[in-house]
């Protein structure tokens, strides 16, 4: 897998120079995509590097496949380098630097590699199942916080006591949400992987997203860098799932509130 995470993370490199690009430029090509009632916004930025991660994979290894946000080939094969070109693309194209990139090996389902980069803070996120989850090459460990310790601080980078959630959770869900509220802070930085690298690296207790259907790469390279740290990731009702199909949201977590976060879902769903 040496050869493989060497791969990823030079593409990773690639797309934050495409990032950076333009981000903050006046015309990145931002528009929307999908049906009305899910408009999700999609830039050049994302485009380009989507395309980059295809052309790549078909030079390097042609019998893999890539699942991307924007476009694959070859999406139903055994091995899948499943990409987020632009992970929190709304605020890209606001200009808040909070965006990451995000590339996982996947191979009969499963995540075996991940790697997340951070063009703005030049944070790159790294794991290989079994060996260990990195920052940089600092080892990382998620916290041992209980939601009850959780409090309001309000510069995430400072706090170990967060939790996250996506805001853009199915309606059913508002219930759960809105009882963890009560019990905890929860804030949303507008990025649901790169919330989730803070849970890998201990700054926060979990990131909650019920956003379904085709968004595996939302999960795909989280899965293996947060387990990998010590936590757990699941869908939302506490179950495993593949990531080279549709999955059921996800939780992402210290796994020490984990069961707690999934019985809030499941018993205050409406």
């Amino acid at each position: 897998m040496y050869g493989e995470m060497e791969f990823a993370k030079k593409l990773a490199y690639d797309a934050g120079e495409i990032m950076k690009k333009y981000f903050n430029q006046k015309d990145i090509g931002d528009k929307y995509k999908g049906e009305d009632d899910k408009k999700t916004i999609v830039t050049l930025a994302d485009t380009e590097i989507n395309q980059m991660v295809i052309d790549q994979v078909r030079e390097k290894y042609p019998e893999h496949g890539v699942f991307g946000e924007e476009d694959s080939f070859g999406n139903d094969r055994k091995i899948l380098w499943v990409c987020d070109p632009v992970d929190g693309t709304a605020m890209f194209s606001c200009g808040v630097p909070v965006s990451v990139f995000s590339l996982a090996l996947v191979i009969d389902g499963e995540s075996k590699l991940g790697v997340v980069y951070d063009p703005f803070k030049d944070e790159i996120y790294t794991a290989i199942k079994g060996e260990g989850a990195y920052c940089n090459s600092n080892k990382l460990s998620v916290n041992t916080e209980k939601l009850g310790d959780v409090s309001a601080i309000s510069n995430y980078d400072s706090s170990s006591r967060y939790v996250s959630s996506s805001r853009t959770y199915q309606k059913d869900l508002r219930p759960a949400v809105d009882l963890l509220d009560r019990e905890t802070y929860l804030t949303s930085i507008g990025s649901i992987i790169r919330a989730s690298m803070l849970v890998a690296s201990g700054n926060m207790v979990a990131e909650i997203t019920a956003v379904s259907g085709n968004k595996n790469m939302d999960v795909a390279a989280v899965k293996v860098i947060v387990e990998e740290a010590g936590g757990k990731v699941t869908d939302i009702f506490g179950n495993e799932q593949r990531y080279d199909q549709d999955i059921k949201g996800a939780i992402i977590s210290n796994s020490v509130v984990h069961d707690e976060l999934v019985n809030a879902v499941k018993n205050n769903m409406v």
